[in-house]
């Protein structure tokens, strides 16, 4: 090669900058917004990318990691050991391949009979139980979801009027909301986006109500995490819908003020990704209005929304806007046992971990995640957040909590026993 071409940054393992820079771009993150995320200025930033900084120290390259949700270690620093560190995007579970089979499979030429709608709600609804029941929820949806898919898609093709085909096609949107949680983290963003797309299109089909704010929630997510590049689109599907749905509201079913109120709350994380303070608090407030008309005790059985959420959504905020007593503040005060769902119960219990640790407390982070790990291991299993703390950890100059986090991160993955 010419000594004039430019260099390969994945080639020589000592240009991190280099790679920062790369993947910081791909993100479609500016400097300030990376440093913002890091509590560095931008010049700071700069230096890491220009080379005029030596690589970081573990626990901010870690930082580096999450900011930039590089889906391994070794994509950000190298090759640094044989194993491939997973961060953000965890292993594919074992039952993927079947799960991804399925949704792949051409519809057309099963020989199956079409079962009736109301079988397929009943199965639906025993699936989503089954998810929020189970500390290992995406063992139970992969032995599921197969079948559900292929019987929803053929329950389509079958319809014989045009009332019985809407009824199918929210049923079939539902399915594939339920695979998004399969999915989610795992590592095949192209398949998530595949079934995130047939779900909205299925629930345009239906002119389900319900159905349009399912899949338009779960699309918000997806476009969020896909990196402030795609925070407006997050934005958008997610205001859009408020706008459809709003004038439904004053005669709607429960669930569909519940799924509005679980948009509302979208916006609000999505601001406070940005930054934006009072913005984020704003759509927060309003969220939490909305969760105060649904009846006392009332869980959305898609979204875990109800009035036993809001504490939980407060310390998200907290944490995204980067406010370390605030959000241990909120995390203090937020009841985790009040969450029924386990996965869900799991993920509020490290949103509470990220609060501690922002706030210097790291014994009870590391406790607090332990505690995820009781709730649902394959939640935290999959969780890059509570990764990230795990390994930060498990370099402590304090043996005890080395011990302990070490332990943890067998337990998840992360490390080999």
């Amino acid at each position: 090669m010419s000594s004039a071409a430019t260099p390969d940054p994945y080639e020589d393992p000592v240009r991190f900058g280099q790679r920062v820079q790369i993947l910081r771009s791909r993100r479609g993150m500016t400097r300030e917004q990376l440093a913002g995320f890091l509590g560095h200025h931008a010049s700071w930033v700069k230096k890491v990318e220009t080379g005029r900084m030596r690589m970081p120290r573990l626990p901010e390259i870690l930082r580096i990691a999450e900011a930039l949700r590089v889906r391994s270690l070794n994509e950000l620093v190298g090759d640094v050991s044989e194993a491939d560190v997973q961060l953000f995007i965890g292993p594919g579970h074992e039952k993927l391949p079947a799960v991804a089979a399925a949704i792949n499979a051409f519809p057309f030429g099963v020989d199956a009979p079409p079962p009736r709608t109301d079988h397929l709600r009943a199965r639906l609804a025993m699936a989503w139980r089954a998810r929020h029941s189970s500390p290992n929820h995406r063992a139970v949806l992969g032995d599921l979801l197969p079948g559900l898919i292929r019987d929803a898609q053929v329950a389509v093709r079958a319809a014989e009027s045009a009332a019985e085909r809407r009824a199918a096609q929210a049923a079939l949107s539902e399915v594939y909301a339920l695979a998004q949680f399969f999915l989610a983290y795992q590592p095949d963003a192209a398949l998530l986006w595949r079934v995130a797309e047939r779900a909205l299109v299925a629930a345009q089909e239906s002119e389900d109500p319900h159905a349009i704010g399912v899949t338009a929630w779960l699309a918000a997510q997806a476009h969020r995490d896909s990196g402030p590049a795609h925070f407006d689109a997050a934005d958008d599907v997610a205001e859009r819908t408020l706008r459809f749905l709003r004038p439904l509201l004053p005669d709607a079913s429960t669930e569909v003020r519940a799924i509005a109120g679980a948009l509302t709350f979208e916006v609000a994380y999505t601001a406070a990704r940005r930054l934006e303070t009072g913005t984020a608090w704003g759509w927060w407030d309003r969220a939490a209005r909305m969760a105060q008309g649904l009846p006392a005790g009332y869980v959305h059985p898609v979204t875990s929304f109800g009035r036993h959420i809001m504490d939980a959504h407060a310390v998200t905020v907290a944490v995204e806007l980067r406010k370390g007593g605030e959000s241990a503040r909120q995390a203090a005060r937020a009841e985790a046992e009040a969450i029924q769902s386990r996965p869900r119960r799991a993920r509020h219990r490290i949103e509470q971990a990220r609060a501690y640790y922002l706030d210097g407390q790291h014994e009870t982070a590391l406790s607090t995640l332990e505690q995820a790990h009781e709730a649902a291991p394959e939640t935290i299993r999959y969780n890059g957040y509570a990764r990230r703390i795990v390994l930060e950890e498990a370099e402590s100059r304090f043996s005890e909590r080395r011990q302990r986090a070490a332990a943890l991160a067998v337990r998840i993955g992360v490390l080999a026993a």
